[in-house]
């Protein structure tokens, strides 16, 4: 019997038995299994944290209660429109800053325009730059299984908001630390951020739009409730692409995975809702092939930074590549495939494209198929 990790090319034949190559891909391979094994996986046992169990629940009735007051009319229409867009420069501090450029490094930022990414960011509240980008990387990596920290496997709950409520699964926490994130913690940017968390966020987060509140004419009560309404809002949008974005729509670019692309979400989430094409090509800066700016706000926020040469070196999937992925892995639904009269797709599903879930530009786990494929814009 030839040993399983021989290239079917190989012309030499080995003995299973004592190979140590044979060994270690058993050994991976059984790692793997379990990995995407129940929760209840090696004497798991969910440890709930009540502490944040208890600070959510009081966030989301002052959610709640906002939600009351601006449909009541006793919240002046200046506010409201404010905490929205206020509200969404914070989103676009996530989409296109701690996941595009720190997570998947899809383009290069200059200096300003980190700075800028960066206090958005921090209004955010969603964990600074490092913890962000970490813990999304090992999303990627080990996407649906017990190692992320969000896995669409356990639940819609679970995806959504379950995961900030008990602590990490052990492979999670495993996982994470195998994960290079030397590249972030270089960037003087987030050492600053790191720095000056707490600070930045309480400014961020309810100084400055309580004070831009009061300014429009609202008390310091009602301007302290618009600030947690807009919170509360921006963060379930983010939460909507755990959960939503990988269970209620098409999968186009792969069918094998849970991800998937939900127009709704690509307006919400400035462009984070086309997740079926941004978990096959993650180092992709648009997140996405399909739509206008209008379900992807932050890239066109990217493409104007670009022309101004704040952003650099923007990486794209060639047509070619998408469309080889499209042919082998994809459901049949994407907008550009070829039908015969019987309304059967025209594929070669002997396409040669094979690569492994990467967190995206400079995973050492990228084939070549996928280095290969991609191009790069404004370098």
């Amino acid at each position: 019997m030839s040993c399983s990790h021989i290239d079917d090319s190989s012309k030499i034949p080995s003995k299973t038995e004592g190979c140590h190559r044979c060994d270690e891909l058993k050994d991976k391979s059984n790692a793997n299994k379990a990995s995407h094994l129940s929760p209840n996986a090696y004497n798991y046992k969910l440890e709930i944290m009540w502490t944040n169990v208890i600070i959510y629940v009081i966030l989301h009735s002052l959610f709640l209660y906002g939600l009351y007051l601006i449909f009541t009319g006793q919240v002046g229409w200046k506010a409201v429109v404010f905490n929205i867009v206020y509200a969404f420069f914070a989103i676009n501090g996530v989409t296109a800053g701690a996941h595009r450029l720190w997570t998947h490094r899809s383009y290069k930022a200059n200096l300003p325009l980190r700075i800028f990414l960066m206090l958005w960011q921090s209004a955010a509240l969603q964990n600074d730059i490092y913890i962000w980008a970490r813990d999304h990387r090992v999303h990627h990596k080990y996407t649906e299984t017990n190692a992320d920290p969000h896995n669409a496997s356990r639940g819609f709950f679970f995806s959504h908001v379950g995961w900030l409520l008990c602590k990490k699964h052990k492979d999670v926490i495993e996982k994470g630390k195998t994960i290079d994130m030397s590249d972030v913690l270089a960037d003087p940017v987030v050492q600053f951020q790191r720095r000056h968390y707490r600070k930045l966020i309480f400014l961020g987060t309810l100084v400055v739009p309580m004070l831009v509140s009061c300014y429009l004419g609202e008390t310091v009560w009602i301007s302290f409730v618009m600030a947690i309404t807009k919170y509360i809002f921006s963060v379930n949008g983010t939460w909507c692409i755990n959960s939503v974005a990988h269970m209620f729509g098409s999968k186009p670019y792969n069918k094998h995975i849970k991800a998937v692309e939900n127009l709704t979400l690509g307006i919400i989430g400035l462009g984070e809702g086309w997740h079926n094409f941004h978990h096959s090509f993650p180092w992709d800066y648009r997140a996405g092939e399909l739509g206008s700016y209008g379900s992807n706000l932050s890239a066109g926020f990217l493409d104007l930074m670009a022309k101004i040469g704040w952003a650099t070196e923007l990486k794209i999937a060639s047509d070619d590549l998408i469309l080889k992925t499209i042919l082998k892995n994809g459901d049949g639904t994407w907008h550009g495939l070829i039908k015969d009269n019987n309304n059967n797709v025209i594929a070669n599903k002997n396409l040669k494209i094979n690569y492994n879930h990467s967190w995206g530009w400079g995973d050492p786990d990228m084939k070549f198929e996928e280095t290969n494929g991609i191009k790069i814009l404004n370098s």
